[in-house]
């Protein structure tokens, strides 16, 4: 009886380690985007749980651009509302995003006439 008891608090060890280790970050949907990020042109992008967003281009704390965010799964639908307006910019940006691990996200054009954004957004993001 000893060893059974032994081996079920083994076993319960194991499935709670194997538990543990599984993923526990949101992988799709608006949870999945919420946070402040930053990519390697050193843009600052900081997703809020209100649909909406504000970005740092320029790297002096202020937000240059702003706007809305739209998640269907796993594709989001930006949307300027304000700061910068480059040419070709006016319309949304539609994106398939991945959670790779808990501190990296990445994304794959659908649909973006904005050469900026398009530039910004195809970098990886590394959650700060």
């Amino acid at each position: 009886m000893k060893i059974k008891s032994s081996l079920r608090f083994v076993l319960a060890a194991v499935a709670l380690a194997a538990l543990g280790a599984c993923a526990t970050y949101p992988k799709t949907g608006q949870a999945a985007l919420v946070g402040t990020w930053t990519n390697s042109f050193g843009t600052v992008w900081m997703v809020k749980a209100d649909g909406t967003f504000d970005v740092d281009l320029r790297h002096h704390g202020k937000r240059d651009t702003w706007g809305t965010y739209a998640v269907s799964g796993d594709t989001v639908t930006l949307q300027r509302t304000g700061g910068m307006n480059p040419k070709g910019c006016k319309g949304p940006g539609v994106y398939k995003f991945s959670r790779t691990d808990e501190k990296t996200l990445s994304f794959t054009l659908v649909k973006d006439a904005c050469q900026l954004r398009k530039k910004n957004v195809l970098e990886a993001w590394h959650q700060k």
